[in-house]
């Protein structure tokens, strides 16, 4: 498990902030630790895999008090639906293929954070700069080359 929390056990981590240790959360923090950029509807799918029964909603619920709570992080990358990691806290930033959507995370480029200084404030306090790199992976840079996209390579 990539579990981006340290070596602090699942339950322990729920409470430390505050959270209700559920078999629902518990799911979802694990499907997230696995590390990746997901969808709801594949971290629904997957926590349906582990448990009884779970609504959608619920899933919604859960990723929504991780996400309050600093143990998960929702980013929405332009013309995408909202995807969900573990990776939080951190400031790091993302890179977003334009051909085939896959997500990659960029450590923070320069100092610390916010990672970038705006030419001006307007009188706020920051503490996050979210920036998106656009481009083309590896894969579609190839299907590219071979004037393929990536539709047609399916």
């Amino acid at each position: 498990m990539v579990f981006m929390h340290g070596d602090i056990e699942p339950q322990a981590l729920l409470r430390a902030r505050g959270l209700r240790v559920t078999r629902p959360r518990l799911a979802v923090l694990d499907i997230l630790g696995q590390g990746g950029h997901l969808e709801v509807e594949e971290i629904t799918r997957q926590a349906r895999q582990r448990l009884d029964s779970v609504s959608t909603q619920a899933v919604y619920d859960v990723l929504g008090a991780l996400a309050r709570a600093g143990l998960a992080r929702r980013i929405e990358p332009a013309g995408s639906p909202a995807r969900y990691e573990a990776r939080s806290g951190d400031n790091h930033h993302h890179i977003v293929c334009r051909g085939c959507g896959a997500i990659a995370d960029v450590d923070c480029a320069t100092g610390t954070a916010p990672c970038l200084d705006p030419s001006q404030t307007h009188g706020f306090a920051l503490d996050e700069a979210e920036v998106t790199y656009w481009g083309l992976c590896p894969a579609c840079q190839q299907l590219a080359a071979e004037d393929r996209t990536p539709e047609a390579a399916s």
